[in-house]
């Protein structure tokens, strides 16, 4: 799913092209995508775009009458800058944005249609879409703890609850637990003062990071490779692969259709996380350390 620096880079690509255009029409290849019915879409067509934000995970586009497009793009959503009118094409495509200068469409990848737009009027609608997460950057180290302490979760989830921070998942919530050398299971109430201190700069630092690294590739095109998996990133999608930091191989845990991806060494002094599945299986075999996982694996 795209987070904050994809979401990001997004807007950064749109604006150069959009702002001050009028948005002439709204095609959509599936009705499933739009979530309202009031106001009714052909009411933003003709609005010139006056500005773009970005609400959690979402893009926002403002127009005239201070009405706003709110596009969801989920886990496999994307968005694309075409020609003028562009032809809807195949069965992922599900709307085309049409401006003067181009067509802005929006495909999703596989069968489950996840991608949501929201027609909304107003700053009071706008604001109902947003699930209240602070801005790492417009907080503190004492807002961002004060924040994440407020229930006793792990650190995994607390960084990617939208409640309770914007625009992370489950990529940069793992990029930010390797750089910060913490484990995905401690609980936030369990965190001493220095390791708050290395979450919040490592939290900062990775969003930020990756947020000019994807800005900087939409100054030569339209971000048109958004992936959740970078060859650059530390330990996000890398399992099996060694860690940057220490050279041991990056591990995982599996739950539903997610995983997390963590470096063992680096972050929970050397223990192995349960994965549920595998443990369940194994049991009392299960391995604790490094060393018996390696054991295991030479049997």
């Amino acid at each position: 799913m795209p987070e904050l620096p994809d979401i990001a880079a997004y807007i950064s690509a749109l604006e150069s092209r959009i702002v001050g255009q009028p948005l002439e029409q709204v095609r959509l290849a599936s009705a499933f995508l739009l979530r309202t019915a009031q106001p009714p879409l052909a009411s933003v067509e003709g609005g010139t775009v006056r500005e773009l934000r970005r609400v959690g995970k979402r893009i926002v586009i403002g127009v005239d009458n201070d009405l706003w497009l709110a596009l969801h793009l989920m886990i496999a959503g994307r968005l694309h800058w075409r020609d003028p009118g562009a032809k809807l094409v195949g069965r992922n495509s599900l709307a085309a944005f049409d401006f003067p200068n181009g067509s802005l469409v929006l495909t999703e990848a596989g069968s489950k249609r996840r991608a949501s737009l929201h027609i909304l009027a107003g700053e009071d609608s706008l604001r109902s879409i947003d699930a209240g997460g602070i801005d790492i950057f417009s907080s503190d180290l004492d807002g961002f703890r004060a924040t994440l302490t407020a229930e006793n979760h792990t650190l995994k989830r607390a960084l990617t609850d939208p409640r309770l921070l914007s625009g992370i998942g489950n990529a940069y919530s793992d990029e930010i637990l390797h750089a910060a050398q913490l484990s995905p299971i401690t609980l936030t109430q369990k965190l001493k003062p220095d390791e708050w201190e290395r979450l919040f700069a490592a939290t900062r630092h990775t969003l930020e990071l990756w947020t000019d690294r994807l800005r900087a590739e939409t100054k030569v095109g339209f971000p048109e490779k958004v992936t959740a998996f970078r060859k650059d990133m530390a330990v996000h999608g890398r399992y099996g692969e060694t860690c940057p930091r220490c050279g041991d191989k990056v591990l995982r845990i599996r739950y539903a259709d997610k995983e997390t991806n963590y470096c063992a060494r680096c972050q929970t002094g050397g223990k192995v996380l349960a994965d549920r599945s595998l443990s369940r299986l194994l049991g009392s075999d299960w391995p604790r350390t490094l060393e018996e996982l390696e054991a295991l694996k030479r049997r």
